[in-house]
């Protein structure tokens, strides 16, 4: 909501600060939808061009993020880390074949099915089940693991992070949008030389809404929109980093509790749980 605030207040000063100081509204009204549909129209065609049908849904889908904020709030991160506590504890009781059960099928996991959020969350249960599942096959050098789950890590932020990226580039192309749209307005205007000053004042007016708009847009819109969607998404990044540090610390040999320690350094501060608050989760799991 804060996006949707500031988008507002900026407005609200742009054009506010712009008739307090006399200047006519009701002109730069008037060309303001004809300079849009050119600016916009070129911004999206070439945003178009440049990404995949999947990027422009993933784009899509970054544009409500920037509204709702992150996914994952401090309840979820106690979650997760309780459900890592009591898989990595069943491995360190009674083997890696004990989890079995609950990697093969987690919708018939008893594990699982307390955390339904969690279940419901296809990429965060698969990356948990088929890490242990590699585990379970004899890949438990924690090293290797931390490698490879490192770079599937960095992977998904990448691709994560693109429309992110896409935004950004479509914000440095705006200004530039902005002045095509403005000469156009001037060969318009120069198409009427012969008008009075009172006209040709207009039409040169108008032309110059295209560069304010192109500007605006760029620096006062799609820019702080990629920004704070990019800064969401490394946010969210550390939810999926917190499933690294547990395993690798568990793969070390680490007791289940250090294992889930390791894991809430990674939960960022704002809603990183204390101790006491994560240790008497864990011990409210009652879990068969």
């Amino acid at each position: 909501m804060l996006t949707i605030g500031g988008l507002v207040f900026l407005i609200l000063c742009v054009f506010g600060s712009f008739m307090a100081s006399g200047g006519a509204i009701g002109a730069l009204i008037a060309s303001m939808p004809f300079e849009l549909l050119s600016i916009l129209g070129a911004a999206i065609g070439t945003f178009i061009m440049a990404n995949s049908m999947h990027d422009l849904k993933h784009t899509v889908g970054g544009l409500i993020k920037t509204i709702k904020g992150p996914a994952f709030k401090k309840d979820d991160y106690v979650e997760l880390l309780s459900l890592l506590f009591f898989l990595v504890k069943l491995a360190s009781t009674r083997g890696v074949m004990a989890l079995e059960p609950h990697i093969e099928n987690p919708s018939t996991s008893s594990a699982f099915g307390k955390f339904p959020k969690i279940s419901a969350n296809h990429h965060v249960t698969v990356l948990i089940c088929d890490y242990l599942r590699m585990v379970g096959m004899n890949a438990d050098d924690p090293n290797q693991l931390d490698d490879l789950m490192g770079r599937e890590l960095k992977k998904i932020l990448n691709e994560e992070l693109h429309p992110a990226h896409a935004l950004q580039t479509m914000a440095d192309a705006l200004p530039a949008l902005g002045i095509v749209a403005a000469v156009l307005g001037v060969i318009k205007t120069m198409s009427h030389i012969n008008e009075p000053p009172s006209v040709l004042g207009e039409m040169i007016g108008g032309a110059l809404v295209g560069t304010f708009l192109g500007v605006l847009l760029a620096y006062g819109v799609v820019a702080p929109i990629a920004s704070r969607l990019q800064t969401i998404i490394k946010e969210e990044s550390k939810y999926y980093e917190l499933i690294r540090a547990v395993l690798v610390a568990h793969l070390h040999g680490n007791p289940p509790q250090v294992s889930i320690e390791s894991g809430r350094k990674m939960v960022p501060s704002e809603q990183m749980p204390s101790f006491q608050e994560l240790e008497t989760a864990v011990q409210a799991l009652e879990i068969t």
